[in-house]
């Protein structure tokens, strides 16, 4: 576990004890270059060791609660996890494949989004604001042009 050391001052920051069921969730999804859904998450820590489903879900919940993992809307009801801003991570877009269900990142440059002029017209308190742009990856969007 060479990134050890970073989620543990992770969970520390966040008032959390560092526990190894949290460290790897957290291992898991700060490796990832994508975000992953709970049972990604699950699968991936399932192949080295045994690791209840509930507790995964508990700690994805206690981590995103505590700001160090965001929570991202799937195009297909299922959400998926990427780390929070308490991990550094900048608010960014996401692109998800109505296709095959794969989500990835977009650079936070690749969308402009005017807060300041939204906060001018609009008068509550914004928490959090999530960008998802639907529709069919290279490799869904080449299938679909073999089948036509």
């Amino acid at each position: 576990m060479g990134n050890a050391f970073i989620y543990e001052s992770l969970l520390k920051k966040g008032g959390l004890a560092s526990t190894t069921n949290r460290l790897s969730v957290l291992e898991v999804i700060g490796n990832s270059t994508a975000p992953l859904t709970a049972q990604d998450v699950f699968e991936t820590l399932r192949r080295s060791r045994h690791v209840n489903r509930v507790t995964v879900y508990r700690i994805l919940e206690l981590l995103v609660e505590k700001k160090l993992l965001e929570r991202i809307s799937g195009g297909d009801r299922a959400f998926r996890y990427g780390m929070g801003g308490k991990a550094g991570q900048k608010n960014h877009p996401h692109f998800f494949c109505t296709g095959c269900g794969s989500m990835e990142c977009l650079r936070p440059e690749s969308i402009h989004f005017d807060m300041a002029a939204f906060v001018r017209t609009f008068t509550g308190e914004v928490e959090k604001v999530e960008v998802r742009i639907d529709g069919l990856c290279k490799n869904c969007l080449k299938m679909k042009q073999k089948s036509e």
